[in-house]
């Protein structure tokens, strides 16, 4: 590690705080950052930091290109930052690697793909009946509330009121916070896979609501497996240039019954 990738390095974590003090995540935006330092360390550059030299490690992610304008953005308010520290720090041009304006359109299922996709779920884990009933609560409750996939996921049980049918949103979209409520029948639904959740792993000390097979929290990734699956088995991705997304579901979804395939 040379000169400049040490002063980079420091200074990314200085900047990485520096955000988070004002109440942001800033996860995704740090990962991006801290790949940076890996790319010019691999690849020796002796700095400063410069328009090619930013456009090297965006261009060589293999990522779309909506992914890359946000990348260079992240580098590009970084730069504005490193440049009080190192002065031969090159301003990135704004317009370089412009956004992509073309939008996927939302998948709107029917009624019926919805309850076709709800009766797959059953057959992705046959051997494990609990895995199934994880998956349709959570694509039940994701259509019937218009939940995001993540906030879903991070529910723990302490967050989930079936007494009074609510759910508690905690650190969402502007790091706040906000109630949901439910409908008697996603209650139900909900009560339903508690009691069965209770059962399958009674020594569980998770405090996640939705949990895997092996008795943790239900992951992000773990989730778009079996979505994807259900997916393919219900026939929702034949003849589409684009699958369908559990992120699609939030426009199905309204105060409404939980769907259900029983």
């Amino acid at each position: 590690m040379n000169a400049f990738t040490r002063l980079l390095s420091t200074k990314i974590e200085c900047y990485i705080r520096f955000r988070r003090s004002f109440g942001h995540a800033y996860e995704s935006q740090a990962s991006t950052l801290r790949s940076f330092v890996r790319f010019v360390t691999e690849h020796g550059d002796r700095g400063p930091l410069t328009q090619e030299l930013a456009l090297a490690f965006v261009l060589s992610c293999d990522v779309t290109p909506n992914v890359r304008h946000r990348r260079y953005g992240i580098l590009r308010n970084f730069a504005d930052y490193l440049s009080v520290f190192d002065p031969r720090t090159k301003a990135l041009d704004l317009h370089a690697l412009p956004r992509s304006r073309a939008i996927a359109p939302v998948r709107i299922l029917e009624e019926s793909e919805l309850l076709r996709l709800l009766e797959a779920v059953r057959e992705c884990s046959p051997l494990h009946p609990i895995r199934g009933q994880t998956l349709r609560t959570l694509i039940g409750l994701l259509a019937s509330t218009g939940l995001r996939s993540g906030e879903t996921l991070r529910l723990d049980r302490s967050d989930v009121d079936l007494e009074r049918g609510i759910l508690l949103i905690r650190k969402t979209k502007f790091r706040k916070d906000r109630l949901v409520p439910l409908h008697s029948t996603t209650r139900e639904a909900l009560g339903q896979y508690a009691r069965a959740r209770a059962a399958a792993y009674p020594a569980s000390n998770s405090p996640a609501f939705f949990l895997s097979l092996r008795g943790g929290r239900l992951s992000p990734s773990g989730f778009s497996v079996g979505f994807r699956q259900a997916c393919v088995k219900a026939g929702l991705h034949k003849g589409l240039p684009r699958g369908v997304r559990p992120h699609d579901l939030r426009h199905n979804a309204e105060f409404r019954i939980m769907p259900s395939s029983a």
